[in-house]
This record gives structure tokens, sequence and C-alpha cells, in this order.
């Protein structure tokens, strides 16, 4: 049996699609759908049960010597939550009840941090430098932070852990069953609509000497590549570490843009707006996964390229109505 914690999530739905797809389909589904459209994404998946995310601590002790993995893509992943007590509790105390139980149950724990962990990049993003010097920008990068530093602190000390821990730091992920995200969907996601809507798209304009307008860099990863990974973490249960999950190639928003225009079959019309005063501090203009340490621990799948990624995403789900994977 596998637990999937956000399993009718974006990533993690995706995950029990490719679970369902390896022939496996004894999934616990975990999540907080509550009055969401994440149940759309549970519509066409095969599991055993699904468990609201404020009742699966308590009823943990039901699946001990019944479970092989948890793979834990559960948590708040708004960068915007202001409340850092919730981000404490969901994100770092919770993740660590997880880690416990696998640790005494000697079964493999795979789970995501996040790319936010790295901040400004002034430190680079290199998933084989000290994380301890890191500052993430914003709550929730700092609530993954502190998960890290945790597990850090346990292989230090030799506590116990899991089977296998798998940690992954995602970059910019995009593609389909994001839909019910709002605002914190991809800009794929955002370009198709305003794109369908007034045939346009708007991409911020740049602050910051050496970047044109449009041109900030980021490493957008498909989904579907995200899923490959998780897989050959399961087949590979040796392997254990924390580890960036991007392409290893930064690509500008004005590519994304003429990307996802193309895979649409129209011209590209880009214009340029002024990015709101609050996010001009804080913005990042580049973000690149490094991405060695994966490939040194066997991984040898090609990652989708922006273009392809987009019009697999664009022709294949965005224009069939928001297609589930």
């Amino acid at each position: 049996m596998i637990i999937v914690t956000g399993g009718a999530g974006f990533i993690g739905s995706c995950i029990v699609r490719t679970l369902n797809d390896m022939g496996i389909e004894d999934i616990v589904i975990v999540d907080h759908v509550c009055e969401t459209d994440k149940w759309m994404n549970m519509r066409n998946k095969k599991y055993l049960e699904y468990i609201n995310r404020d009742d699966f601590l308590d009823r943990l002790h039901e699946f001990s010597e019944k479970v092989t993995h948890i793979i834990h893509m559960g948590a708040c992943s708004a960068t915007t939550e202001r409340n850092f007590d919730f981000l404490y509790k969901n994100n770092f105390e919770y993740t660590k009840t997880l880690w416990k139980f696998c640790a005494d149950e000697g079964i493999s724990f795979i789970y995501a941090s996040s790319a936010a962990t790295y901040g400004d990049g002034n430190q680079g993003f290199d998933d084989k430098s000290d994380i301890s010097l890191l500052r993430p920008l914003n709550g929730y990068g700092y609530s993954k932070q502190l998960f890290d530093l945790w597990v850090k602190k346990q292989l230090e000390l030799k506590e116990k852990t899991p089977k296998q821990h798998v940690g992954f730091k995602f970059f910019n992920v995009y593609g389909p069953n994001e839909y019910f995200k709002g605002t914190m969907a991809s800009v794929i996601f955002h370009t198709f609509n305003d794109v369908t809507k007034t045939g346009k798209k708007g991409l911020f304009k740049s602050y910051k000497e050496g970047y044109e307008d449009g041109g900030q860099l980021r490493d957008f990863v498909y989904v579907k590549d995200i899923c490959k990974v998780v897989k050959f973490m399961v087949e590979n249960p040796e392997v254990n570490g924390l580890f960036n999950l991007g392409t290893g190639k930064a690509r500008s928003f004005y590519d994304l843009a003429v990307a996802t225009f193309n895979a649409m079959g129209k011209e590209p019309k880009i214009e340029f707006i002024e990015m709101p005063e609050q996010l001009r501090g804080k913005y990042q203009y580049f973000t690149q996964a490094e991405m060695s340490k994966l490939r040194d621990a066997g991984y040898k799948e090609e990652f989708y390229s922006l273009e392809d990624g987009a019009r697999d995403y664009v022709q294949n789900y965005l224009m069939k109505g928001n297609e589930v994977y």
C-alpha cells in the first residue's frame, strides 16, 4: 500500500496517475478537498480510500505494517500565506510526524521540499551545497527549509530514519491537474486563459539591469517529468537525499508565452505591464536547478523542453476543456 498526501492536488494527483500506470492501485489519498474542484483530479484514478488531511494523523496507526511508501505532497504551497503558525504546523510539524512513522515502520518517505528555500538565489541553486546558508524570502519557503534542516540534523545525530528518504526541491512546475490553484497556477495556464479571453498576454516589465522586459528567467519543469523522477525513486529504494527537481535550463517568461501562443496556433501578442510595487524588491530574476546530483544518483531520462511541454499541456489538456491527467 502507498499513501499519497496531497493526492487530489496538482502534483500529487499526477503521481497517483503514474502509480496507476505502474499497476499500483492500493493507494490511500490524503487531502483537504473541501469546496474546491480538486475532487475532479480523483475521478479517473484507482485508489482504496480518501482521508481528510485533518483526520489522517489520528488514523495513522491503522496503517502500521501495511504501507511500503508515504509520498508526501500535501502542504500549504501558497507563497503569499501570511499565517506562519499555520505553515509551521501544516508544513513542518505534520511532515515530522510522517517521517517518524516511516522511520518506525521501516518504509520509504518521499516528500516535497521547494526551490523557494533558495531565497533570492545569492547562494546559487545547487542541491549539494550547505542548506544551512539558505535564506528563504517567504514563510512558505522557510517552513520547507525548517524540515530540510531538521532532516539534516537527524542524519548528523544518526537518529532512526525511514528505509528510504528523498526530498525534492521543485522549481516552477506546470501541467495538467493544476486548474483549481487560482493565482498560484502556472504562467502557461494563465497565458492560455488570457489569450483565449483577450488574444494577448501581459508580462512584467524588468526593473533589473541586464534583463529585458519579460526576460526574467525561471527553470520551468513539466509535471510529467516530476512523475518520472518519483517513479525512479520508487523503483530504486537505495537512493536517498535532497534533490533539485527542475530541468537545469532557465528560460524566460517571454519564451514561455511564445511557446503557449504557438501551441495554440496563434501569433504571439505580448504586452509589458508594470510590476506591483510590493513585488519589485523580492522578485527573482533567475532560477536554474543544478541537476548533477540527480544524474549522479542514476536518473537518465531526458526532460521535456519548454516547447514540447507547453505543446503537450496546451493541446492535450487545456484545449480539451482542462482535461485531467
